[in-house]
């Protein structure tokens, strides 16, 4: 029995017990971090394709928003450089 019990931890990787207990903990975290997602475990095709839609969105969202800022920026930056390298071309 004490040879079964060693063998069954060593495949576990520690006291099934405690094995146990980090599994179920892991689990609940991972389970928040998922329903922050959105995802739901009753149909989780259906979540993950939502949630990669709106990633994909939200993807596009971030690259106009930050073409949006480039050209605000651009406006004032651009200018500035081309009179600056004008400016110290003559000397």
């Amino acid at each position: 029995m004490a040879d079964t019990n060693n063998s069954l931890s060593r495949w576990m990787g520690g006291s099934p017990f405690w094995v146990l207990l980090r599994l179920i903990a892991l689990s609940v975290v991972v389970g928040v971090i998922l329903a922050a997602l959105g995802l739901d475990p009753l149909n989780i095709l259906s979540s993950l394709e939502s949630l990669l839609r709106h990633l994909f969105n939200f993807s596009f969202e971030a690259i106009e928003r930050l073409w949006r800022y480039f050209v605000l920026g651009a406006v004032i930056v651009i200018p500035l450089w081309l009179i600056l390298r004008i400016a110290n071309r003559g000397r």
